[in-house]
């Protein structure tokens, strides 16, 4: 790797400033327009360009902007979702899929720049935005963007790249709307002058006043607006003016660039880029929508059981009632059409195989009808809840269902039924075990000592004390639960999740009340409703002052609507009646919390998303499109509306962000003249694997051909990452690494933190980290498709690891032994 070259663009004030320097002639370079490092960059009449090798580096500059939206994020104060970025983009890379690919040609046409660009990339992340540090972040971009823009001036010519820096200016420019849409002006300010800084000392800057100095003029008064604005706070301004800039970028590209199709690619790409801001703008708030359905939706699961629980204490017509009052809310219900949309087949398992059935089992007094009907609403609404939720979100939602049925065990007990509420909680271990919702794994790896406390103390605590009739630890080993969950939500959760998340629960639990209220038990369902009412008052995660700052009226409805329960239950009243106009307060407060937290954000992505679809029907690239390939053509517009509707409902936005870049990267490749060469797929490669699943790599002992039978455990080596990355295995037991996706990777224990008296562990059979890594270099120790790396944990502890090719992307797990 070029260390030299690193250290003194680090050093240096070319570092502060961004180089998007294809072509450059500023520092670093002769007069003669040669590099450090490369003979003089020549343009496309003096070397052959193929039509995908243009459209490959257009795709670069889709990476390059990536580069720039995940900095933008870092310096809007929203790291993490900057780090996020920086990692997908990763991923993508590795897994570049077709012939010409980004991943392999970058390689192909210069080993150094490729290494440094990876290096690059990793460290964004890693070193920078993990720690956010903004200032190692900013080098970092400047380096990554550095590279990929040499790598196009020597693939595809000077003129060429210039037309594409041009672009990549405009585009980086575009994230100063990102950052304004969401608050961060100073960061919106600082976004466009890093781009006027760029651009005056770009090559291109002189090169397109010297082609067009109209589109000159009015490109740089455009950047200048952009700065203007932001600093003004004014929002339209913003929006405008990089309007007006990138739409300057795309016209000089074609003024720069010799010949129609390599700008027309790299305009593509620029649509790629704003799809990817638009992504990148849906995650800066907070949670979407979508995440306040699957909430609402975590009721109907409470709501299921409680009428199972009347069902077997013989009110048969209550229970009847609560499945028909369930019925009839959920089809009047915001969740309603998204729980469809989301999953047709979850829609169908929890409505008709789980509450039409459930209430016929009901009417019918059949017991097993009961038990396979419920089960069905559970298997429907989890599935329907994943479906909606991304990331932590569903397991989120899984603590607030157990936290439910503890109540319900809880309430059992009392009534005298330990014998039923033991077998509830052993069923919730069960889940537990299950990982049902990736609640196991999310939980320890959130925090592996909660999960511990969670598991060993408490939940098995607590099924002993059922069993044993111990009232004593009954209350404290519930107690306990509760804490333990209210500490994973707010570990893992925002505040509005978390919000979300104690509505749902404090809803359960008043259905609870109105079950006990059925059965006779009054006393006890006042006592429920005044605990959900302290639980409230000491701040719920910090619900009580989210819900009080997003909505006062909504506050002051949730508290009325909660003493109303709790008084109809101290003077008689419909207790069930009451928790529903209850439930209906707190579905309400669910979605403010959620849209005051930034769900809104989501109608801003779309416009973004609208922008681009309205700016490409007028685009000279749409004519080139539709003349090269209609087919490609068509995808690309069917993907960019299908895009704009995932982000306007909030249901599958990364899936539908990925589907419309791969859209784009074919249509990249249209327009460039090779259409056949055009990747296929999701980017992950026809038969799913990276660009370098076939090497010439070896792996030595404990790797082998596919996952061995006997293996206890198995971790999916993912293109950038090991899943999961945290994995509980017992002294004794065998763990698989199976390669599921990008390049060969390793399988690398850290020397130094693995416990002292553990033999040394390492794909190759190595018998120490320095060894190993040298292996690595040296071609030994990869795992690579269709072979896992296999060892047998004998020493307990936690065990460290790493894949060495992959380290700079953050490619670490741990195997704790217990």
């Amino acid at each position: 790797m070029r260390q030299t070259r690193r250290t003194w663009l680090k050093g240096s004030g070319a570092a502060l400033v961004t180089l998007g320097l294809a072509g450059c002639s500023g520092d670093g370079d002769g007069d003669d327009g040669s590099t450090d490092d490369e003979g003089p960059s020549s343009d496309e009449e003096s070397v052959t360009v193929e039509p995908a090798e243009r459209a490959v580096a257009a795709e670069w500059n889709a990476m390059r902007a990536r580069l720039w939206d995940a900095l933008a994020a870092g310096e809007a104060g929203k790291s993490g979702t900057g780090a996020a970025i920086a990692g997908d983009t990763f991923e993508r890379f590795e897994t570049a899929s077709g012939e010409y690919n980004a991943h392999e040609l970058l390689e192909e046409t210069d080993h150094d720049r490729y290494e440094a660009f990876e290096e690059a990339l990793g460290e964004l992340r890693t070193e920078g935005l993990d720690r956010g540090d903004i200032g190692r972040a900013r080098e970092e971009t400047v380096i990554g963007s550095d590279e990929l823009g040499q790598a196009q001036t020597a693939l595809v010519g000077e003129e060429t790249a210039q037309a594409l820096d041009l672009q990549s200016i405009g585009t980086s420019t575009a994230d100063a709307v990102v950052a304004a849409e969401a608050g961060a002006f100073d960061a919106a300010e600082t976004v466009a002058t890093d781009a006027l800084e760029r651009f005056e000392e770009a090559a291109v800057h002189d090169a397109i006043e010297e082609a067009d100095s109209e589109i000159y003029e009015r490109f740089e008064s455009a950047l200048e607006a952009v700065a203007a604005a932001a600093g003004e706070e004014d929002l339209e301004g913003v929006r405008s003016s990089a309007t007006d800039t990138l739409a300057a970028a795309n016209e000089g590209a074609y003024a720069l660039a010799p010949s129609e199709s390599a700008a027309g690619a790299g305009q593509i790409a620029t649509y790629q880029a704003r799809g990817w801001d638009a992504a990148a703008l849906s995650g800066l708030g907070g949670p979407s929508t979508a995440f306040a359905h699957a909430a609402a939706l975590t009721g109907y699961r409470a709501r299921a059981h409680d009428a199972v629980w009347l069902f077997e204490r013989g009110h048969g017509d209550a229970a009847g009632r609560v499945v028909e009052n369930a019925f009839a809310h959920f089809e009047g219900a915001r969740a309603h059409e998204a729980l469809e949309e989301a999953s047709e087949d979850a829609y169908h398992r929890f409505e008709e195989d789980g509450l039409d059935a459930l209430a016929t089992a009901i009417e019918n007094d059949d017991p097993e009808g009961v038990e396979s009907a419920v089960t069905a609403v559970d298997e429907g609404l989890v599935t329907g809840i994943e479906a909606l939720g991304t990331g932590v979100e569903p397991a989120l939602l899984e603590a607030s269902f157990f936290r439910a049925r503890l109540g319900d065990a809880v309430e059992r007990y009392r009534l005298g039924e330990s014998e039923v509420a033991a077998e509830i909680a052993s069923g919730l271990f069960e889940t537990f075990e299950a990982n049902e919702a990736d609640f196991h794994e999310t939980l320890e790896e959130t925090d592996h000592d909660l999960y511990e406390t969670f598991e060993d103390e408490h939940l098995n605590g607590l099924i002993d004390a059922f069993e044993n009739e111990d009232d004593a630890a009954v209350a404290d080993h519930a107690d306990g639960l509760a804490a333990t969950l209210l500490e994973f939500e707010t570990t893992a959760g925002t505040t509005a999740q978390v919000s979300a998340v104690e509505s749902a629960a404090m809803a359960a639990r008043a259905f609870d009340a109105g079950a006990l209220d059925v059965l006779g038990a009054a006393d006890r369902a006042e006592t429920v409703l005044q605990e959900i009412f302290e639980d409230f008052e000491r701040g719920a995660g910090g619900f009580h002052e989210a819900l009080e700052e997003a909505d006062h009226d909504r506050y002051e409805s949730f508290e009325a609507a909660l003493g109303d329960a709790r008084n109809a239950a101290a003077e008689g009243g419909d207790v069930s009646a009451a928790a529903r106009a209850f439930n209906e307060q707190a579905i309400e407060a669910t979605y403010t919390v959620v849209a005051d937290a930034g769900g809104s954000f989501g109608d801003a992505a779309a416009s973004l998303a609208s922008d681009v679809f309205a700016a490409f029907e007028e685009a000279r690239a749409h004519e080139l499109l539709e003349e090269a390939d209609r087919d490609i053509y068509e995808g690309f517009e069917a993907a960019l509306e299908d895009y704009i509707g995932a982000l306007e409902d909030g249901s599958d936005v990364e899936a539908a962000a990925e589907t419309f870049a791969t859209a784009a990267l074919r249509a990249q490749f249209a327009v460039a003249g090779a259409p056949d060469a055009a990747p296929s797929g999701d980017g992950t490669g026809d038969s799913g694997e990276g660009s370098g699943s076939e090497t010439d790599l070896g792996g030595g002992p404990n790797v082998v051909e596919g996952v061995p039978d006997d293996a206890d455990h198995v971790v999916d080596m993912q293109a950038v990452a090991f899943e999961p990355e945290t994995l509980t295995v017992a002294q004794g037991d065998t763990v698989a690494w199976k390669h599921a996706a990008g390049e060969p990777h390793s399988v690398t224990a850290y020397e130094d933190r693995i416990p002292d008296d553990a033999d040394y562990w390492a794909s190759g059979g190595f018998d120490g980290e320095d060894a190993a890594r040298e292996g690595w270099e040296n071609g030994k120790g990869a795992v690579q498709s269709g072979e896992s790396y296999v060892h047998t944990f004998e020493t307990t502890g936690e065990h460290e690891y790493v894949c060495v090719p992959h380290e700079k992307a953050g490619m670490v797990g741990t195997v704790v032994v217990e």
